[in-house]
């Protein structure tokens, strides 16, 4: 009997609740370096060299300056756009690299040549494309010249037309992210649309879509943290519904069918979110104040939508793998600024060490909630449910303590209520354990 209410409590959600959508990642990483090729051939890195980013589908403009390795960031540009990179300094004659698109993972080179340290304006970089003018060009032939000059310059002319050829395929790859990234968020908010009407099957068929159109991106550059969040929060969201069509389907064959499904999107999902949290963590915070606030905002939605991906890949399909959830989840808490969207994160990962079978270490998340908040109903519930879980009979004075507390605070319109009152009274007859009269427990200051 004892039992039978427990495992009615971790039961009784089995259909999972669709999450409401965590912001579409829109920024991403622009980076690159100057170097000023000196008269003898020599590059040298271009510390304190302003580098001006103008976006030209729409107007906009940012500014930085390079650091003593001529390395420059800007860690959180809106991904959809185009960009020109300029870049100037007082004893080099100014540069630009004109078709950039952001968070593509890749290190933008301007080459700089010994000049006056003009600084260029959009109109004038406009005037140079329009005339056909070309960044990083060869300097001409001037007809003359020793055997050893001529050498450099040829040898200047395969490097710039190496550059040329690499730009184009970055070029490439970038409209081919642009639009794959642009097709999959569409796809994403048609999902919720056909959620909001009730259409299950037509959202899964919106997932699809954008799994399907990240993963084109993914093939053009398979290291864009933003495509891997938003490819994690189609999977994951997917999952959730084949999860729960699978959970009421009468048909065992069907059932099993889309249990395994589901259970494929989750890991998936898992992935992603690893991949994309990874490859943010290996970035360097920008200084900027704007920038790194973008950055934040990034790196925030990434380890949100991995700690959920991860509590529904240990829960619903990996159990093994609850101590690497828990790490995602400690990522995201750690970077979460919202009180309450901590607590529930708590909460979230200590229902799932909960329901891998790590009872001992979900009370110890489980307890830290309710020390922050000791009147927590779902806190002092769960913490009694994993006590009890442990099947140590020396917990079950404690286990009872935190029910008899939930009992007493949470509402009567609670489902899980009348369970916990059940249990009571079977530890009462069965294992002779009364919940102790404990003082009225207070949040701390």
């Amino acid at each position: 009997m004892l039992h039978k209410h427990i495992l009615r409590i971790l039961a009784a959600a089995i259909l999972i609740a669709s999450a409401a959508f965590t912001s579409l990642a829109q920024t991403g990483e622009l980076r690159g370096h100057v170097i000023i090729k000196q008269a003898d051939g020599q590059s040298v890195p271009a510390s304190d060299a302003v580098i001006d980013v103008f976006r030209t589908d729409v107007s906009g403009k940012y500014n930085t300056k390079t650091n003593k390795k001529g390395e420059f960031v800007f860690a959180g540009l809106p991904y959809v756009g185009t960009y020109i990179i300029a870049g100037s300094h007082p004893s080099a004659r100014p540069n630009f690299v004109p078709n950039v698109k952001v968070g593509r993972d890749v290190d933008y080179q301007v080459e700089l040549t010994p000049g006056d340290g003009k600084r260029l304006t959009l109109d004038e970089i406009k005037s140079a494309n329009a005339g056909g003018g070309a960044s990083n060009s060869a300097p001409p032939a001037n007809g003359g010249g020793s055997a050893a000059d001529k050498a450099k310059l040829e040898e200047l002319r395969k490097k710039n037309a190496e550059i040329e050829t690499a730009n184009k395929k970055v070029t490439e790859s970038n409209e081919t992210i642009g639009r794959t990234f642009k097709a999959g968020n569409d796809a994403l908010l048609a999902a919720s649309a056909a959620l909001k009407a009730n259409n299950r099957d037509e959202a899964i068929k919106k997932y699809t879509e954008a799994v399907a159109a990240y993963d084109e991106g993914l093939t053009a550059d398979p290291e864009q943290p933003a495509l891997l969040t938003n490819k994690a929060m189609a999977l994951k969201a997917r999952g959730v519904e084949r999860y729960n069509l699978a959970i009421k389907s009468t048909d065992d064959a069907g059932k099993t069918s889309g249990l395994e499904a589901a259970k494929g999107d989750f890991k998936a999902a898992a992935e992603a979110g690893n991949k994309a949290v990874a490859l943010i963590k290996a970035q360097t915070a920008p200084a900027d104040p704007a920038e790194l606030n973008r950055y934040n905002l990034n790196k925030l939605a990434a380890m949100a939508v991995n700690a959920e991906a991860m509590r529904l890949f240990v829960s619903k399909a990996d159990a093994t793998k609850a101590e690497e959830g828990l790490v995602a989840y400690k990522d995201y808490i750690a970077v979460e600024t919202d009180p309450a969207k901590k607590a529930k994160a708590q909460l979230d990962s200590a229902q799932m060490l909960l329901d891998a079978g790590s009872a001992d270490k979900a009370f110890t998340e489980f307890q830290a909630v309710v020390t922050a908040q000791p009147d927590s109903p779902e806190a002092n519930l769960g913490a009694g449910l994993s006590l009890f879980a442990t099947g140590d009979k020396a917990k079950f004075q404690e286990a009872a303590n935190y029910l008899q507390h939930f009992v007493d605070v949470a509402p009567d319109t609670n489902t899980f209520k009348a369970d916990a009152k059940a249990i009571l009274t079977e530890l009462k007859n069965t294992e002779k354990v009364v919940p102790e009269k404990t003082p009225a427990r207070r949040r701390r200051p």
